[in-house]
């Protein structure tokens, strides 16, 4: 087993996003991975390195740490643990710093930070608008909507909502297809003022029964007959309107809502 770090002087969110991004090239390999975060300061930094190395010696092989590190004290502490050692911020910031000709602030927590709070109050915003759109409870909101999923219930529209909400700032409804909606075959009354902010999300039939078996057992809405019903019900509802859709089986919440922006052309208030 190799034992991997995300480590950072903050919360660890850009090293881990960054880092499993990389580790995704190499699924078959046995790995563990942890976050070690808010090491800011020379004593977190040495509690930080006799943890990695404690482990490395149990493991019996190098680890290898992911590092957001900006304090150059902090940094060469890490830097003598015998690990592969990925500095993200070091890697792109030199180049980044001769191409402007101006050095970097080093400020720490930029990336995730309250500095920019005209960007934190869009995401809570719209975090809120989707919370309160959710699974069709408020159609009256749709004006305000930038754009609206449509889907069967457990295709992913609520996660792909609040991630839209969450990193971009975008304001996202999404409306489950009833038993009425795809018995009729019709796109909902309450859709058809929205045709231009609509997407819809499709399934494979055999995931979708995975899913629903997991929060509804041995039931209807997760039998075979009943799944593979509403997918083809909601497939030619989306093509017989012209809705652009989208299939959620093997697509992670981050590749639905980005293909969802570029698609609609939507507008990001805020960039990650």
């Amino acid at each position: 087993m190799r034992s991997v770090y995300f480590v950072s002087d903050q919360t660890g969110v850009t090293a881990e996003t960054m880092g499993h991004s990389l580790l995704t090239q190499f699924a078959d390999s046995d790995i563990k991975t942890t976050t070690i975060p808010f090491i800011s300061n020379a004593e977190t930094a040495q509690v930080a390195r006799a943890q990695i190395e404690a482990q490395a010696r149990k493991d019996g092989t190098r680890p290898i740490i992911f590092s957001t590190i900006l304090d150059d004290e902090v940094r060469e502490i890490l830097l003598g643990i015998d690990a592969v050692f990925l500095d993200f911020f070091s890697a792109f910031l030199t180049p980044i710093e001769v191409e402007l000709g101006v050095k970097g602030s080093k400020a720490v927590g930029r990336a995730h930070g309250m500095s920019d709070t005209a960007s934190y109050t869009a995401r809570i915003n719209a975090t809120n608008f989707a919370m309160a759109n959710d699974d069709g409870a408020n159609t009256k909101d749709y004006e305000n909507a930038d754009v609206i999923l449509v889907g069967v219930s457990r295709s992913g529209k609520t996660p792909t909502c609040l991630y839209m909400a969450l990193q971009y700032g975008v304001y996202a409804a999404n409306y489950p297809l009833t038993d009425d909606d795809l018995d009729s075959s019709r796109l909902p009354q309450a859709l058809r003022p929205y045709y231009h902010k609509l997407a819809g999300l499709t399934i494979d039939p055999k995931r979708l029964m995975e899913i629903r078996h997991e929060r509804r057992p041995n039931s209807r809405y997760a039998s075979e007959n009943q799944v593979e019903y509403e997918c083809r019900q909601a497939e030619m509802i989306f093509s017989r309107n012209g809705i652009v859709h989208f299939d959620t089986t093997t697509c992670s919440i981050e590749e639905i809502g980005s293909r969802i922006l570029q698609n609609l052309k939507l507008d990001r208030r805020v960039h990650p």
